[in-house]
């Protein structure tokens, strides 16, 4: 079977089993399993395709898990980020943020960052990168997660890896930028989410009963880890952006930012 004969066939079958963006998965994991771009397909339309790999990525699509799993690896930002079990896939939405942090960054000499909950590292790294004497620290509580964060750094030497909990008192630089996209579904919320995403680690996802559990504790123990007039930039569920002030009592000038769908995105705040 050729590159163009499997896709045609993996279409097929996942527009059968009632898989969402079949031509999308389909050229992914085809052109994954011949070790091509996206933007060579043609090119190598007639080359030889393993059957076996391509049968074991279409059952695992049709189970519902992630394509960025089956992979095992996803672009954000500028970059291509390891994922798979056990860690929070980077999304479109996010890669806002970065950029909110990367702007704010660039005023600043030697910027210091935290990203708090970091997972892949997918923030902090992609910041990192961008903002080359920055230094920044990438702090996810999760070991799977953390295990992730770790090849992603591919020893970065502007990157501060630590696997801890938030909530404890975790030693670091006063901060110039304080960056999270933390856990912010409802408990009682998670069972209804697609089926791929429930393939995500939950710890990821669970923000508490009011889906707003970690915003306190970066409220109650980091604002003083943030330098006066530093930022604090984070991500919110679209249904957050009134109550998210209510709960940033430490800080001023809080800003809510919609995202290109006119939801409630991105919050700003400061630390005068």
């Amino acid at each position: 079977m050729n590159v163009k004969q499997a896709y045609d066939y993996s279409v097929l079958f996942l527009k059968a089993n009632s898989v969402d963006e079949p031509e999308f998965k389909a050229k992914n994991i085809v052109c994954s399993i011949a070790e091509i771009t996206l933007n060579d397909f043609i090119l190598h339309k007639d080359d030889f395709i393993a059957t076996k790999k391509l049968a074991d990525y279409l059952w695992r699509l049709k189970s519902g898990e992630p394509l960025q799993y089956i992979l095992g690896k996803w672009d954000f930002y500028e970059s291509e980020f390891y994922v798979g079990e056990g860690v929070l896939i980077p999304r479109p939405e996010t890669e806002e943020l970065v950029e909110h942090a990367v702007n704010k960054a660039m005023t600043i000499k030697n910027p210091t960052i935290i990203d708090l909950c970091s997972g892949s590292g997918c923030i902090g790294i992609s910041i990192a990168k961008k903002i080359s004497n920055s230094k920044v620290y990438c702090i996810e509580k999760s070991e799977k997660a953390f295990s992730y964060l770790i090849k992603n750094c591919n020893a970065l030497d502007n990157v501060i890896p630590i696997n801890d909990d938030i909530s404890n008192n975790i030693v670091t630089d006063m901060a110039d930028i304080i960056i999270s996209n933390p856990p912010y579904i409802k408990s009682n919320e998670i069972k209804s989410l697609q089926k791929e995403v429930q393939f995500e680690p939950k710890i990821a996802l669970d923000g508490g009963t009011d889906g707003l559990d970690f915003y306190r504790i970066i409220n109650d123990k980091w604002f003083e880890r943030l330098k006066k007039n530093g930022y604090l930039i984070l991500e919110i569920g679209n249904e957050q952006g009134t109550v998210i002030k209510d709960i940033l009592t430490n800080f001023n000038n809080t800003t809510v930012i919609q995202d290109i769908f006119k939801n409630d995105r991105i919050v700003i705040a400061k630390r005068d």
